[in-house]
């Protein structure tokens, strides 16, 4: 668990006024399988924000869980929160989406969307992820997801406009500020 605050950053790359007319990248053409067994579409949330997080259930960061359901309750007329379980990060997240699921429901009373297990980084990186850290695919910055709970926030037409390391809490000024 230590090693979760040995390597997180806590760097906030934000986007302004970058997008233009011919950006048309957008996370809408994203679905994803949900940790419930169903699809997560993207394109369900146009109008509201999103926040992407990639979590794990035995991390240092695993706490952010409490902060990350505030939030989606505080704001969720307006934003939507997703977490995506990945096990990149010295197997962190070893279990599978059954015990993701309970876990993140009897110890958080998580309700906003879960994503099914994926890689966040590396060969078997989710397309997903692809989108999310790579300018050419995004068209607007690359990432480095560096650890667990890094975050990607989105705007009401499903561009890229922030990343957050690890260290930024959900509820923390930076995120807060632009939704």
């Amino acid at each position: 668990m230590l090693a979760c605050n040995q390597q997180a950053g806590n760097a906030v790359t934000a986007i302004h006024n970058t997008a233009s007319s011919k950006n048309t990248a957008s996370v809408y053409q994203f679905s994803v399988a949900a940790l419930d067994g169903g699809v997560i579409h993207f394109s369900d949330f146009k109008g509201k924000k999103i926040l992407i997080v990639n979590t794990a259930s035995k991390c240092g960061y695993t706490p952010q869980y409490k902060e990350l359901e505030a939030l989606y309750e505080k704001y969720k007329n307006k934003l939507v929160v997703v977490g995506f379980p990945a096990n990149n990060f010295m197997n962190q997240e070893p279990g599978s989406n059954a015990e993701i699921k309970e876990f993140c429901t009897q110890n958080y009373g998580v309700t906003f969307p879960m994503a099914q297990k994926i890689s966040v980084k590396g060969d078997d990186i989710a397309p997903i992820y692809i989108w999310l850290t790579h300018k050419e695919k995004n068209n607007v910055l690359d990432a480095e997801v560096g650890w667990n709970f890094n975050k990607f926030l989105l705007d009401e037409e499903g561009k890229l406009i922030a990343h957050f390391g690890s260290k930024v809490k959900p509820l923390d000024d930076e995120i807060v500020s632009r939704l």
